[in-house]
């Protein structure tokens, strides 16, 4: 600032500098006979331009000096307030990882509580240095010396960093007991619970002297024999014993995965294995004679045969050009990947892609491709428009003029199916971008109209009946009045909008890991779903999906 009033004092000078120069040359003037007016005219201008150009340039410098000191009050202000927006979200961060804090000891003392009620039978005495042991000791056979050794490991995992909390003592009983039909009897009276039921099951496991029998125990009946109902459906009763069985297999590979390699030879024994071998030798053959489930990829035999292979790391001891003759047989059922690649059936992916596009199940194509990160291989979008146009093909008849209303509405419901799977497909792998949707919503709004006039239509022409109407006196019968509106519904209900995909939940498909362990072998919580719909790519349909 000093220096600015500085050269400010010396420009407002230049004016007496000026009159002082004219004082000196008029002087100078008056000793020559010529003189010399214009010259000090063209002097004077000189000087007056130069001082106006350095006033001028000295008032750019202020503006320039003004607006650089507001700029940079403006940044110290902004800085200032983001150290205070950033200050701010640390302690905000700090707080909610505190309150999280707080809640998971709250949860781990609870849960704490919690076992120590369901086992409050249990004999523990806690020394001066935090361990646990027994107050007494007593011979056990070894069967129940093995259980408690196991529960004992249950609690240990508790202190190792997770609390394991039990809802069933029923079966962490029958688990002890080494009770397989027990714990089929379980499962099935309690399948309304069986989500959480799964949940439970490795850690039960614990308790048995040996899991591994104990799922093999599990498995008799799974073959027996069947006893159709009038309509040709399957046993349900089998079915459902069959998806228990292919349940407490993923149970244990579910437990052995938390095992270290020594405990895992132990669970899985050589003898363990040879009875798995004898039991896969025996179902193997069976899987010749398959029926429409393994053509629609939703073969539960199939999936167990697979799933007894890789839970008892037998997969070894058979071809694996067989094996991957399986997996289209299991294309629908979401743990699919897992099993391939613990199978180490990977590389033999492209050659089942191609088996389900020669067939007509495109869209279970495209969910193995981003499954195993094929997708440049197989491109989604042309392998959903592929089955889109294959739909409408066997949707659309050769003479429309002369098929029947219920021919057509067959027709237009094929057509409703494929295009409300294309649409999930779409949405399970974000595919929005490059195939939209849009259209073939419209399409679905379209088909929806389309049915539910019909829907109308057919009750309108359906006969009312004949409603006798009491005399005024009370005694026998009036005319019919036929004006009088019926208590049935005018119109019936219309469909929902969007009624269940074929693919009623997404794939939970992982990728690729450079080991094949199954991280997510058995992920599936068996829930009661509705009906997959129809499945026509290739003739044949889709059957209701299991309950568990």
């Amino acid at each position: 600032m000093e220096d600015t009033q500085s050269v400010a004092t010396l420009i407002d000078s230049t004016t007496s500098k000026i009159q002082q120069l004219q004082k000196a040359f008029a002087e100078l003037e008056s000793y020559r006979a010529i003189t010399l007016n214009l010259k000090w005219k063209q002097l004077e201008e000189h000087f007056h331009g130069l001082e106006k150009s350095l006033k001028r340039r000295f008032n750019d410098l202020e503006d320039q000096e003004k607006e650089y000191e507001t700029k940079t009050m403006k940044a110290q202000e902004m800085l200032e307030k983001r150290e205070a927006a950033v200050m701010a979200k640390e302690q905000a961060s700090l707080e909610r990882l505190q309150e999280k804090r707080d809640a998971v000891v709250s949860a781990i003392a609870n849960a704490i509580e919690k076992h120590k009620k369901l086992f409050p039978d249990e004999p523990t005495v806690v020394t001066s240095e935090g361990q646990v042991g027994a107050p007494f000791m007593e011979e056990k056979p070894p069967d129940v010396m093995a259980a408690e050794s196991n529960l004992e490991d249950i609690k240990n995992s508790s202190e190792n960093g997770y609390v394991e909390v039990k809802s069933y003592p029923q079966l962490v009983k029958l688990c002890q007991e080494m009770d397989s039909e027990g714990i089929h009897k379980f499962i099935s009276d309690n399948r309304k619970n069986l989500a959480a039921i799964r949940e439970e099951i490795p850690i039960a496991f614990k308790a048995a002297a040996d899991p591994a029998c104990l799922v093999l125990d599990s498995l008799k009946g799974f073959y027996r024999m069947e006893v159709p109902n009038l309509d040709g459906k399957k046993d349900s009763n089998l079915l459902g014993l069959r998806r228990t069985c292919i349940m407490l297999m993923e149970c244990l590979s579910i437990l052995l995965t938390n095992l270290d390699l020594s405990s895992v030879s132990d669970v899985i024994s050589e003898d363990v294995k040879e009875r798995a071998k004898t039991i896969a030798e025996e179902w193997k053959p069976r899987l010749d004679d398959l029926d429409v489930d393994a053509n629609n990829g939703n073969s539960l035999e199939a999936h167990a045969f697979l799933q007894l292979l890789a839970t008892f790391g037998i997969n070894s001891d058979f071809d694996q050009e067989d094996l991957s003759k399986l997996i289209p047989m299991v294309s629908r059922r979401r743990q699919t990947a897992d099993l391939c690649r613990f199978l180490g059936l990977s590389d033999k992916m492209p050659g089942v892609i191609d088996v389900l596009v020669n067939n007509g199940r495109q869209i279970d194509a495209v969910n193995l491709a981003f499954a195993f990160e094929l997708t440049e291989q197989f491109s989604p979008v042309s392998l959903l428009k592929s089955y889109l146009t294959e739909a409408r093909k066997v949707s659309s008849p050769v003479k429309s003029g002369n098929t029947s209303p219920t021919v057509q509405n067959e027709f237009n419901e094929r057509e409703l199916t494929a295009l409300k799977a294309v649409i999930k497909c779409i949405e399970d792998h974000k595919l929005e971008e490059q195939y939209s949707p849009d259209p073939l919503q419209k399409r679905v709004q379209q088909l929806e109209k389309v049915k539910a006039d019909k829907k109308r239509a057919t009750e309108v022409a359906k006969p009312q009946p004949k409603r006798p109407r009491a005399s005024p006196n009370g005694v026998g019968y009036g005319p019919r009045v036929t004006n009088v509106a019926t208590d049935k519904n005018f119109y019936a209900r219309m469909t929902d909008r969007y009624p269940q995909y074929i693919y009623d939940r997404p794939y939970v498909y992982t990728g690729p890991t450079d080991n094949h362990l199954p991280s997510l072998l058995g992920s599936a919580t068996y829930n009661l779903s509705p009906s997959h719909g129809n499945y026509f790519g290739n003739g044949y349909q889709y059957q209701a999906p299991y309950l568990h």
